[in-house]
C-alpha cells in the first residue's frame, strides 16, 4: 500500500499530511497564530480543511501544537498516544504569557488515545501502514511515526550523528537504534534537512 505524504511549510515547522486509502492524518502544527497560514498551505495543496481526519503531534512543545484546538474545531480528531497524557498542557503557560495571545487549551477528553501497540491497527484502519514508537530523548511525551514504505516522521528527535556527541546519552542511543530497527528510507525532521537513508 503506497501513502501519499504533504508537507505543509507554513512557518518555521514541517508538518505533513499522510493520506491513507480511508482516512488522512496531520502530523504536528505550527506556533500558535498561524492558522490563517495553514489554510492558504492546503489550498496551495489542493486539501480542504475536511479532509483531514486525524491530527496527531511528535510532542507537545509550542511550536508543534499551536493549531490543534482550533483544527479540533473543525471536526479534526486529536490522536493522543498514552505516552503525551501528562504533557499535553505543557503549552499552556507558555502561550499565556502574551497578552495579545486568545490560545485555548486542548480538551484532551476529545482526543482518542491509544498505545504504541495498538497503533499498528489504529493507522491500518485509516489505509495507513505503519507505526507509532516513542523515543524519549528528545521528550517524554515524543513519539515517531515510521511508516512501512520508509518514511518516518520523528520531530525534533536529534539527528543520528548526534550520538557521536553525547555518547552517554543512552536515551538517544536506544531511540535511534528502535527506529532503525524498521530499516527506514527518509528521515523527516521538524527543523532539519531531512536524511536519506544509504544502506549500501
Amino acid at each position: 500500500m503506497k501513502n501519499n505524504i504533504i508537507l505543509l511549510q507554513y512557518g518555521n515547522t514541517k508538518t505533513y499530511i499522510i493520506k491513507g486509502e480511508k482516512s488522512n492524518l496531520l502530523i504536528d502544527t505550527d506556533i500558535y497564530g498561524t492558522l490563517n497560514e495553514f489554510f492558504k498551505a492546503i489550498k496551495q495543496a489542493n486539501i480542504k480543511v475536511s479532509d483531514i481526519n486525524y491530527v496527531t503531534a511528535t510532542h507537545y512543545h509550542p511550536d508543534h501544537i499551536g493549531l490543534i484546538s482550533e483544527l479540533m474545531d473543525f471536526n479534526i480528531k486529536l490522536l493522543l498516544v498514552d505516552n503525551q497524557l501528562n504533557s499535553i498542557h505543557f503549552s499552556d503557560e507558555i502561550f499565556k504569557r502574551d497578552s495579545n495571545n486568545r490560545y485555548k487549551p486542548i480538551n484532551e477528553n476529545n482526543a482518542l488515545i491509544i498505545t504504541t501497540i495498538k497503533s499498528r491497527s489504529f493507522l491500518k484502519s485509516l489505509g495507513i501502514n505503519g507505526e507509532i514508537i516513542k523515543t524519549n530523548s528528545h521528550s517524554t511525551d515524543s513519539i515517531a511515526v515510521i511508516l512501512d514504505d520508509g518514511n518516518c516522521f520523528v520531530g525534533d528527535l536529534e539527528p543520528y550523528e548526534y550520538i557521536k556527541a553525547y555518547p552517554n546519552n543512552l536515551t538517544l542511543t536506544k531511540d535511534w537504534n528502535n527506529i532503525l530497527a524498521y530499516n527506514p528510507k527518509v528521515i523527516h525532521f521538524s527543523h532539519n534537512i531531512d536524511k536519506i537513508i544509504n544502506k549500501e
